[in-house]
C-alpha cells in the first residue's frame, strides 16, 4: 500500500483550537495509510514537543509571529521539494496564504485550506490581519478544497467572496476517552483550588483575547454573585493571571474579585472541566467550532455559551445559548442551572456527553479527514 504523504502547515503550535485539532488528527491518523508531518511557521511551541514525543515529524520555518518573511517561504519550498507532498494541508489564514504561494512550486499534488473561524471583528486586530481574508477570497480558486469546521464559518467566508472549487465541512473531533466525567478528578481539583464545600463553580476556559469577551463574562459574574453566595468563577487560559494589566481593571469592576480564581494556562483541562458545575463561553465573534464547549460536554458538564459560530448546533438542548454581549442573559442562564441542583445538572451533563459521543467523537472525525485526502489523491490532475 502506497503511503499518502500529508504535510500540515500552521501558523504556530501554541495551545489553541486549531492547533489542538491538528495535533489530535496527526496522532490518531492511520500510519499504515498516511505519513503525516507538521510544519510550524513560527517556533514549534508546546504542542510541537508533544507531537515529536509521539513520533510525528515537526519542523519550524523560524518566522516571527504575524510578520511576513520571504525566508520562511524559501524554507518551505526547500522542505516540499525535498519530499513532495501528496497533500499540503494549511491551517489558518497566514498558512493558507503561504500554502497557495508555494504548493505548486514545491511539488505538492494537492492543496487544502483549513478555515477555523467565522465572523472575526478585524477592527480589534492589525490592518494586515484585516486585509488577509479579503486577499485569500480572491485566491480561493487556488486550493483543491477549502475545509471548514463550522457551518457558520462557511457562510461567513462565502460572504467574504470565497469561491473554492470544493467546500468540505468537517467539525472538530473530541477525544471522549480523555474528556469524560471523572468524579475523583472533580474532588481533587476542587481541593487543590481551595474551594469551600458547596461551591457553585463557573469556568471560563478561554485565552485572554478580544474575541473571548472577558468583560461580558465578568459583568455576568458581578450580577450572579449578588444572588448566589456559593458562586465561584474559574478563569483558565493564556493571559488569565494577575500580571495581565488589561484583565485587572475588569476584575476590580466586577466587585467579586475575591471569588475569581485566575489559573492561566493549564495542561490538565479534562480535570478542570470536570470540576466545574457549568462551563461558559462568552465570545462575541470569531468562533467556528469552539472546542471547549464540546470538551466540557464530553466531561458531563453543562454549558452556557453565547450564540457564536456553531455553538448552538453543538449544544442543542443539552445546555443554554444566550445572545452575545448580554451579561444579564448569561447570569440568568447560570441561575437556571444553579436552581436545577446537583442531580439536575448531572442529568443534563449526561445528555451533553451522549451528544458529543454520538456526533463528534474523534475517530469518526479523523476518518472524514482521511476520506477527503484519499479522494483528492485519487482524483485526476488539478485544472
Amino acid at each position: 500500500m502506497t503511503l499518502i504523504r500529508v504535510v500540515h502547515l500552521i501558523t504556530d503550535l501554541d495551545i489553541g483550537g486549531a492547533e489542538m485539532m491538528l495535533s489530535r488528527l496527526v496522532a490518531a491518523a492511520d500510519r499504515k495509510r498516511f505519513r503525516m508531518s507538521v510544519v510550524s511557521m513560527t517556533a514549534p511551541g508546546p504542542l510541537g514537543a508533544q507531537l515529536t514525543a509521539q513520533g510525528i515529524e515537526v519542523r519550524s520555518l523560524g518566522m516571527r509571529s504575524a510578520i511576513p518573511d520571504p525566508r520562511g517561504l524559501l524554507r518551505l519550498l526547500v522542505l516540499l521539494r525535498r519530499e513532495p507532498a501528496d497533500i499540503l494541508q494549511t491551517w489558518l489564514y497566514h498558512a493558507d496564504l503561504l500554502g497557495v504561494l508555494t504548493a505548486r512550486l514545491g511539488g505538492a499534488r494537492r492543496l487544502v485550506w483549513n478555515v477555523r473561524c467565522s465572523n472575526i471583528d478585524f477592527n480589534r486586530y492589525s490592518r494586515l490581519s484585516a486585509a488577509l481574508p479579503r486577499l485569500l477570497a480572491r485566491l480561493s480558486r487556488g486550493p483543491d478544497a477549502v475545509l471548514v469546521n463550522s457551518v457558520a464559518g462557511k457562510a461567513v467566508h462565502e460572504r467574504l467572496g470565497y469561491r473554492p472549487r470544493r467546500w468540505e465541512i468537517v467539525p472538530n473531533g473530541i477525544d471522549v476517552e480523555r474528556f469524560r466525567p471523572d468524579p475523583e478528578a472533580r474532588v481533587r481539583m476542587r481541593t487543590e483550588l481551595g474551594l469551600p464545600p458547596g461551591s457553585f463553580v463557573i469556568c471560563l476556559p478561554a485565552r485572554f483575547d478580544p474575541m473571548k469577551d472577558h468583560a461580558t463574562f465578568l459583568a455576568a459574574a458581578a450580577r450572579f454573585a449578588q444572588t448566589c453566595s456559593a458562586a465561584r468563577f474559574l478563569l483558565v487560559g493564556r493571559g488569565n493571571d494577575a500580571r495581565n494589566a488589561r484583565l485587572c481593571p475588569l476584575l476590580d469592576r466586577s466587585n467579586c474579585a475575591d471569588r475569581i480564581l485566575l489559573q492561566g494556562e493549564r495542561q490538565d483541562m479534562p480535570a478542570v472541566l470536570a470540576s466545574a458545575d457549568v462551563v461558559s463561553l462568552s465570545s462575541s465573534f470569531g468562533e467556528g467550532f469552539p472546542n471547549v464547549i464540546a470538551e466540557a460536554m464530553a466531561c458531563g458538564t453543562p454549558v452556557v455559551s453565547t450564540d457564536v459560530g456553531d455553538a448552538a448546533r453543538i449544544v442543542g438542548t443539552a445546555g443554554a445559548i444566550v445572545p452575545v454581549r448580554d451579561s444579564e442573559a448569561m447570569a440568568a442562564a447560570w441561575h437556571d442551572f444553579y436552581a436545577l441542583g446537583a442531580e439536575g445538572r448531572t442529568a443534563r451533563g449526561q445528555v451533553a456527553r451522549r451528544r458529543i459521543v454520538e456526533a463528534y467523537a474523534l475517530p469518526a472525525i479523523v476518518a472524514r479527514y482521511e476520506a477527503l485526502y484519499e479522494q483528492l489523491t485519487q482524483a485526476g490532475p488539478s485544472p
